[in-house]
C-alpha cells in the first residue's frame, strides 16, 4: 500500500505563539494510506469549502487569522503534505510559503516559495477567536496518534475535534 505523509501542523509560521513550557517538535508527521476513508472524506470536505475559505482570507471578519492552505507536494512515488503560509492567488493558481520540513519528499524545503494548483490544495484553515477552524484533515490525524500528542495539539493550538 503506498502512503502519503500529512504533516499536522507548521511550527513557527503559522503558529508563532509557543511559549518554551510548551514546545515540542511540531514537525511531526503521521504516515496515513492514501485510501484512508476518513482522510478521503476530509480533503474532499476541505474541497468543498475551499471557494468561502478563499473568500473569507481575502476579506478577513473581524478575529479571523493565521489562514493557511494544506497543499500536496509530490516527489517521484512519494507524497507528503504541507502548509502554506502566507499564500496568495495567482493568474494560474496560488503561490506561498512552504511551512513545514520535508520529511518524506526531496524537491522542496520549508521556507521556499512554491507555486501550486486548485488540485494540488487537501485541506486549508484559520483561527476565529482563538479556536481553529478548518484543518479537516488535522482533525483525521488526532484520531491516529497518541491521544497525548492528540491533546497537546488540541491545548495548545485551538482545535475542538
Amino acid at each position: 500500500m503506498r502512503t502519503l505523509s500529512l504533516l499536522l501542523l507548521s511550527a513557527t509560521l503559522a503558529f508563532p505563539n509557543l511559549s518554551s513550557a510548551q514546545e515540542r517538535d511540531e514537525s511531526e508527521i503521521v504516515m496515513i494510506g492514501t485510501t484512508d476513508p476518513e482522510m478521503v472524506d476530509a480533503i474532499r470536505t476541505a474541497r468543498a469549502g475551499l471557494d468561502d475559505f478563499l473568500a473569507l482570507a481575502n476579506s478577513p471578519s473581524t478575529g479571523t487569522e493565521q489562514f493557511k492552505l494544506k497543499v500536496m507536494i509530490r516527489d517521484g512515488d512519494a507524497t507528503e503534505h504541507f502548509w502554506v503560509v502566507p499564500f496568495r492567488p495567482t493568474g494560474t493558481g496560488f503561490e506561498g510559503v512552504l511551512a513545514n520540513d520535508p520529511k518524506v519528499v526531496h524537491n522542496v524545503k520549508a521556507g521556499q516559495q512554491i507555486q501550486f494548483t486548485r488540485n494540488q490544495i487537501s485541506d486549508w484553515g484559520y483561527s476565529r477567536n482563538g479556536r481553529q477552524v478548518g484543518s479537516y484533515t488535522v482533525c483525521v490525524l488526532f484520531k491516529k496518534m497518541p491521544p497525548e500528542q492528540a491533546d497537546y495539539y488540541r491545548k495548545n493550538h485551538g482545535f475542538d475535534c
